[in-house]
């Protein structure tokens, strides 16, 4: 928003930018430095979340020994899955952007994507169907 835009009415807040004028001096210095550097480092680790596991779930399928009975066709379609879903939810994903803001939806869409992580880790063992 800039300096001239008002919130939609019930949506301000804390975790709401109701001013941003980045050329201001004073504004920059009193606050948007601040809100600028946070934004950031939410972002920076949210993507690095993101892409460690796109990155990891590859890897793993691919060092899938014998022991789960995955064949190297199943393994393809493991990993092409994960990539259609990512493909398919950029649909829903900027819906939620607008409505409940890009710095909150992209911290809580980082973080779900560590629950099938967490899930992972917890069942693969070799033997587990």
């Amino acid at each position: 928003m800039n300096a001239t835009t008002t919130p939609p009415a019930g949506r301000a807040g804390r975790h709401r930018i109701e001013r941003w004028d980045p050329e201001d001096p004073v504004f920059w210095r009193e606050t948007g430095e601040r809100v600028a550097r946070r934004n950031l480092i939410c972002s920076a680790l949210s993507e690095h979340i993101g892409f460690s596991v796109w990155s990891l779930w590859s890897v793993m399928v691919l060092f899938t020994g014998p022991e789960y009975g995955i064949d190297p066709a199943g393994k393809f379609f493991l990993v092409a899955t994960a990539t259609l879903v990512g493909a398919v939810l950029r649909i829903p994903y900027t819906v939620a952007v607008a409505r409940f803001g890009g710095r909150n939806w992209t911290v809580v869409s980082a973080l779900m994507l560590l629950l099938p992580t967490a899930a992972a880790a917890v069942v693969m063992e070799p033997g587990t169907s």
